[in-house]
């Protein structure tokens, strides 16, 4: 837990200048108080204004713009330390596919401002209290910040059974009519796919294992997102892909084996129909820096 401006006081010009990509493996939370951030998440900039919060999740590609005239609290949180009950109430908060930039209800607005600067001060007052009611009262305010924003505008409501007895995979929840039951069947597809779009890449695999047609599959995603369920597989292996090319410097065979195309060949023509580059080419333009 940190500040803006520390951070940028203690780091001097890295990792700004010249810009350094990395591949997040912690959440990097941010509160615009004063100034203006501006911030690359997988290859987009974000810019963030005054009362507005910057959320990179983990393994997310992350590119540091000069944060020299942005001001306020800076949070950086692992996944585990959720406990699993919170964890899974703020699923659309912490999904990959998730907004970068977040603007509060203005109901909520100060008291998520009040509550980032109450966990900088317990950061910072380490021996105050015992060191278990110091990460205890910590967690506990993370907790009820990442709750609060959960119910920012533009953010997904939990999945309609939570809470319920009624589990993610019975037919009660599956067959639910209307948009929320297409609703619920997108957001599973989405945890499914996350979990296996690594070695599952047709929709027909992912209606198997949820239970359904291919069509009430597809009609799903379509009222979610407007896009077909193939394209949001392709999505998400184009995604991972540009990560692995970009930061971690994989080659385009090392990428092909790891998303489960037949060769480097296949995944060529993946990534050029997608892209208009192929994978060197790619990464050939993405080390290049702004001029």
């Amino acid at each position: 837990m940190t500040t803006v401006e520390d951070f940028h006081a203690h780091h001097d010009d890295w990792p700004w200048n010249p810009p350094r990509p990395g591949r997040a493996t912690f959440h990097y939370l941010i509160l615009v108080t004063e100034g203006v951030l501006r911030h690359d998440v997988d290859h987009v900039t974000r810019t963030v204004a005054p009362g507005q919060w910057l959320w990179v999740r983990a393994g997310h590609v992350q590119c540091w713009h000069d944060p020299s005239t942005a001001r306020g609290p800076f949070v950086l949180f692992e996944p585990e330390v959720l406990r699993p009950d919170t964890a899974h109430l703020l699923t659309p908060l912490t999904s990959h596919d998730a907004p970068a930039v977040l603007t509060p209800h203005p109901d909520d607005a100060p008291w998520l401002e009040q509550t980032a600067f109450q966990l900088l001060d317990e950061h910072r007052a380490l021996g105050r209290r015992p060191l278990a009611a110091h990460h205890a009262l910590r967690c506990s305010l993370l907790e009820t910040l990442l709750l609060r924003l959960a119910h920012s505008p533009g953010l997904s409501d939990p999945p309609a059974n939570a809470g319920t007895g009624a589990s993610a995979g019975s037919p009660r929840s599956a067959s639910a009519g209307g948009t929320a039951g297409r609703r619920h069947i997108y957001e599973r597809f989405l945890d499914a796919l996350e979990l296996h779009f690594r070695e599952l890449h047709r929709v027909d695999d992912y209606a198997q294992m949820l239970g359904c047609s291919v069509r009430t599959l597809s009609r799903a995603a379509r009222t979610a997102t407007g896009k077909g369920a193939r394209e949001i597989i392709d999505e998400r292996r184009l995604l991972e892909a540009r990560r692995l090319l970009d930061h971690a410097g994989w080659s385009a065979r090392e990428v092909a084996a790891h998303l489960g195309f037949t060769d480097a060949a296949n995944f060529g023509r993946f990534f050029r129909h997608h892209t208009g580059l192929n994978p060197a080419a790619y990464r050939a333009r993405q080390a290049v820096p702004d001029s």
